[in-house]
Order: structure tokens, then C-alpha cells, then sequence
């Protein structure tokens, strides 16, 4: 694995704050009725996310995940103004104000997704692979979905071709514990997920992923393994979240107390007790860097508000495409 070093630990920290906080004025927008529909936050998981781009080699290596897929664009180099203004709706965002909140995509950087439908992505993923296999990419994508998707059959669908072809992918199943508000106890008579892929015979097996370290070493091992054409691993990352499973979950299928709990091993906090215990930045510095998250997030905010709905010919634009349908031109 690449030495997790000073500078690591200082990106991290600057990075996940910068996912929090983004995150964080969504929420605040959405009440504000400035983002409508879903809004699905990714509080808590943050270490999922820094762990995995660590053992990524983001000039070849794709991500594709389900609808709580904001900050992980911004991870892979997306521009997060773009991002937020798609959250916005406005024309310059990612989709060009199209897409929302459930479906911030990039294939510029390698991003290639967030899927409204569960489960959806997973064997989207696998074909993502099959591509990279075929045209000897050398790259590998990391196909993520929750623990209520790990239900859906198409999981099952695309282990078994993954394991059959031995696709260059790795399956991540971010465990946060209550899907869109059933815990995985009432779902499942077993509740170590990473366990579906022994039926597969494929590497697998469970991760602290409170833990952006942890996260790297079974990443780097995952993608390692792929690279060398030894076909898939499966991950279950166990996470939890500190909001709802959407703005509008009421969270009554757990206590204030059990929250709590759990931010006490917030991976923010993990790494910036690190970073103080040391010595890898001083107070003034840790106050800079979160100096400069606020002023971005803000940035992003301002950028978003000041942009310009897109104009309703687009709609037109990027539905027709025939050479014999020339009464409505296409323009994108």
C-alpha cells in the first residue's frame, strides 16, 4: 500500500471536512427549498471514500455508486461548483441541471454515476469492468451499494459473471446499517453481508469503515488483485450514518443516543486526533485549512445561485438525434 504519510493525513482531513461541510450547506439548501426531491447525505461514511482514492489510480480507475453520491465526484477531481449547481439544478452543472441530486455523473473523471434504481448499478459496474478487461485498460472500478441493495438479485447476477470472467472489479457494500430504515437484523437471517460472496467463491470479507487506513489496506489489496487479472473481491465496509437515509427520514427506527455513540468514532475526528497527537499541523494550520472548506463551500454556494436554469430547448436538445427528424435540431 502507498505510505500513509503527513501529507496523507492532512489531505484526508481537508478532504472529508470538505465532503462534510459540502454536505452539511446542502442540507441547510434542501430546507430552503433551493434543492428539491431526494437528498441523500453521506455524514459519517467519509472514510469509505478517502480510503478507497488512496489505492486508486484515478488516471484509469472508475467508481460508480447508488444515489448518495455527491461528495464522491468531488473526490475523483469533479469540480464541486458543477456539483452543486447540479444538486441546484442549474445548466452548469454536471448533467447540466438535468440529473440532481441522484445522479451527479462525470465521465471525464472516470465517475460514472450515481443510479436512482437500487441495485441498479452493480451489474453496471461489472459491465464497466468487462470493458476495461476487453480493451486492456489496465483499470479497475469500484462498484458501491448499500446494505439494502446487497437484497436485489442483480447482485447475485453480476457476482457470478464478475467471478466467471474474472472481471478486474471490486464490490463495496457500504453497511450503514439501516438500508432506507430496516436494520439489516429484520432483512436477512445473517448479518455479516460480506458473506454472500463465499457462494462465489470470491475474496471477501469485512472492514472497519470508520477507518479511512483500514479502508486503504483492503482497497489496495481488492484493486491489486484486479489489476493482476485475479478476477473480483467483495467488501463490506461497516459504516454508519449520521443522518437520515434521506432529508426526509424521520429516523425513527433508532435512538439520539445511538448516534451519538457512533460519532464518537467519526472518522474526522480520528484523523485529526492523529494529526494533533503528531504534531503534523499546528493549531493555526488546522484553523487555515478549515478556513479554506468554509470559504469553498461558500464558493460553491455562490457559484450554484448565480448560475442560470437551463433554457427549455434543452430539453429538446438532448432527446433528438435523427438525420431524418430535422424539425428539432440537436445541439449537445
Amino acid at each position: 500500500m502507498k505510505e500513509v504519510t503527513k501529507e496523507v493525513y492532512l489531505k484526508w482531513y481537508e478532504d472529508m471536512l470538505l465532503w462534510r461541510k459540502f454536505e452539511d450547506k446542502l442540507a441547510a439548501l434542501y430546507i430552503q427549498q433551493k434543492v428539491r426531491g431526494f437528498l441523500h447525505l453521506y455524514n459519517g461514511q467519509e472514510a469509505v471514500l478517502a480510503g478507497a482514492l488512496h489505492a486508486m489510480d484515478l488516471t484509469k480507475d472508475k467508481m460508480i455508486t447508488a444515489y448518495r453520491n455527491h461528495v464522491q465526484p468531488i473526490g475523483m477531481g469533479v469540480d464541486p461548483r458543477r456539483v452543486m449547481a447540479e444538486l441546484l439544478g442549474k445548466v452548469t452543472g454536471t448533467s447540466k441541471g438535468m440529473g440532481g441530486s441522484m445522479h451527479i455523473f462525470s465521465k471525464e473523471h472516470r465517475f460514472y454515476g450515481g443510479h436512482g434504481i437500487v441495485g441498479g448499478q452493480i451489474p453496471v459496474g461489472a459491465g464497466l469492468a468487462f470493458a476495461d478487461k476487453y480493451f486492456e485498460t489496465g483499470g479497475v472500478t469500484m462498484t458501491y451499494f448499500g446494505d439494502g441493495a446487497a437484497r436485489q438479485g442483480s447482485l447475485h447476477e453480476a457476482f457470478n459473471m464478475a467471478m466467471l470472467w474474472k472481471l478486474p472489479v471490486v464490490f463495496i457494500v457500504e453497511n450503514n446499517g439501516y438500508a432506507m430504515g430496516t436494520s439489516v437484523e429484520r432483512t436477512a437471517n445473517h448479518t455479516d453481508i460480506w458473506k454472500l460472496g463465499l457462494g462465489y467463491e470470491m475474496p471477501c470479507g469485512p472492514v472497519d469503515g470508520m477507518n479511512p487506513v483500514k479502508v486503504a489496506e483492503a482497497m489496495t489489496e481488492a484493486i491489486d488483485r484486479a489489476r493482476r487479472g485475479d478476477g473480483p473481491t467483495f467488501l463490506e465496509m461497516k459504516t454508519y450514518r449520521y443522518r437520515g437515509h434521506s432529508m426526509s427520514d424521520a429516523q425513527l427506527y433508532r435512538s439520539k443516543e445511538e448516534v451519538e455513540e457512533y460519532k464518537k468514532i467519526d472518522p474526522i475526528t480520528q484523523v485529526l486526533d492523529i494529526i494533533k497527537d503528531q504534531n503534523y499541523a499546528t493549531e493555526e494550520e488546522i484553523e487555515a485549512i478549515d478556513k479554506r472548506v468554509k470559504d469553498l463551500v461558500e464558493e460553491c454556494v455562490k457559484f450554484a445561485e448565480e448560475s442560470e436554469y437551463p433554457p427549455i430547448q434543452q430539453l429538446y436538445d438532448v432527446v433528438y438525434d435523427q438525420e431524418n427528424y430535422p424539425f428539432i435540431p440537436h445541439k449537445l
